[in-house]
């Protein structure tokens, strides 16, 4: 009994008992009685019992001499083994399991370091036209033809609407008739209002000044005349009279050709506005351009400034765009920058700061800027959205890591660095965008050792097997 015990005492440790492959040599045949049906002396486990559950034991019985049944106890040993048995059969696979530790996870790491950087300034902006023109009529009529449609390019000078111009025709017509008449009362020689006589030269004021000089000479001749008392008073007054009168009509025929002169003038100007309008009448573009919109049709009657086309001039684009008031100082007119687009990815389109707003943006804190932009294949198009950089002067040393290093996690950017083989995550806090990098303005010094590989499923104290990042 008591080597029973010290066995189990045993057992009871990490030992399982032994068991034997050879099969035990078969029990003396002899009378069993059976209770409920089953075999006495034998286990048996409840219909509750599960692993780990409470296990009953059928009391072993026994045969007197004169066949009847008789039961003893169970010996404690016996319970006491079984349950080490069960015991042993559940744990054996969890202290195996417990005892593999996991293997460290490989994983890329740099070395922080500390650079010097270039400062840029990145911006999102619009491209706009470098003109942006409504065209209209100057003169009513109907439209007789259109010469130009939505997309086509335009030159400068080119048709793109034609107005009837019969009655501007008439027009012009009648202030040249106006303007002939004009000249022939002034006594045009014909050669046309560009060399026109003198004032003194005109036919009128020619005969008026000749009936002066007459008047004046018999004036003169009577007022002798009669000093000498050879001629009346009489006829000394009549001369006097007719010397006053072709003087006041030599006076009137100057200031009537001065009037001609001036008719002249205002016939010469409305022949020049009816020639204006009869060529407003062909509405052309002011400038190379592409047509916008097309505003009317074939037949359209259109009055005084009655908007027929839009035109939009595309060679140079405008970039408009906001830098922030902090960067300012870095940002000069005549500084280069470089744009994409998203239509183009791929392509860098280099631009010009042609000017910078002297005052702040009250609303943005920031200064409005324009950029010129060539385009002369013309593939961008007004209106697209455009990010640029400008590239100043400025250098700085920073501390920058690849942007794969970085954890996101509820508003925080985290790091991982390596400590003894271990992970121990630092908040970080980011600066500029520097290509595949990003700055790090405080958490890390050059020399830590961080993380760069499948940060996302990181976590503090995993054990890492760390390989060098290119």
């Amino acid at each position: 009994m008591l080597s029973e015990s010290t066995g189990l005492r045993k057992r009871a440790g990490t030992l399982c008992p032994p068991y034997s492959t050879a099969a035990p040599d078969p029990p003396a045949a002899r009378p069993v009685a059976r209770v409920n049906g089953a075999p006495a002396g034998a286990y048996t486990r409840s219909p509750h019992d599960s692993l780990g559950a409470r296990v009953s034991l059928a009391a072993p019985v026994h045969l007197n001499s004169e066949g009847a049944l008789m039961s003893r106890p169970v010996p404690v040993v016996a319970l006491l083994s079984l349950l080490a048995l069960v015991g042993c059969s559940r744990g054996g696979g969890a202290q195996a399991r417990g005892g593999e530790a996991d293997p460290p996870r490989p994983v890329k790491a740099v070395t922080v370091k500390e650079d010097n950087v270039r400062r840029s300034i990145d911006i999102v902006g619009t491209l706009e036209a470098a003109e942006d023109v409504t065209i209209s009529a100057e003169v009513e009529g109907k439209v007789s033809r259109i010469l130009a449609d939505l997309g086509d390019r335009v030159t400068a000078g080119q048709v793109l609407v034609e107005l009837d111009r019969e009655k501007l025709e008439y027009r012009y017509e009648a202030s040249r008739a106006a303007l002939e008449r004009a000249l022939a009362k002034y006594g045009a020689d014909g050669s046309g209002a560009d060399d026109l006589l003198p004032l003194e030269k005109t036919p009128d004021v020619q005969k008026a000044a000749a009936d002066l000089a007459q008047a004046e000479q018999a004036a003169t001749r009577a007022r002798e005349l009669t000093k000498r008392a050879l001629l009346p008073e009489q006829q000394l007054d009549d001369a006097e009279a007719r010397y006053q009168s072709a003087k006041a009509s030599y006076e009137s025929a100057l200031q009537s050709a001065k009037n001609l002169r001036a008719d002249i003038d205002a016939a010469q100007a409305n022949v020049r506005l009816a020639d204006r309008e009869r060529r407003d009448a062909l509405i052309r573009a002011p400038f190379d351009a592409y047509v916008q919109k097309r505003l009317v049709s074939p037949g359209t009657f259109v009055r005084l400034q009655t908007t027929v086309m839009n035109l939009v001039k595309i060679n140079p684009l405008k970039l408009t765009g906001e830098v922030p008031e902090r960067m300012a100082p870095w940002v000069k007119v005549g500084q280069a920058m470089e744009l994409r687009v998203d239509a183009y990815p791929d392509r860098i389109i280099t631009g010009t700061i042609a000017r910078i707003s002297p005052a702040v943006n009250q609303q943005t804190r920031a200064f409005p800027l324009e950029a010129t932009v060539p385009n002369a294949d013309g593939l961008l198009k007004p209106g697209t959205f455009a990010r640029a950089r400008i590239v100043s002067d400025r250098v700085d040393r920073v501390v920058a890591v690849p942007v794969a290093a970085l954890q996101y996690r509820y508003g925080v950017n985290r790091v991982f660095l390596i400590r003894k083989d271990r992970l121990v995550g630092r908040e970080v806090k980011l600066g500029d965008r520097l290509g595949d990098q990003v700055e790090v303005v405080t958490g890390l010094q050059p020399g830590d050792v961080i993380v760069v590989s499948d940060v996302e499923r990181l976590a503090d104290g995993l054990t890492v097997s760390a390989k060098s990042g290119e």
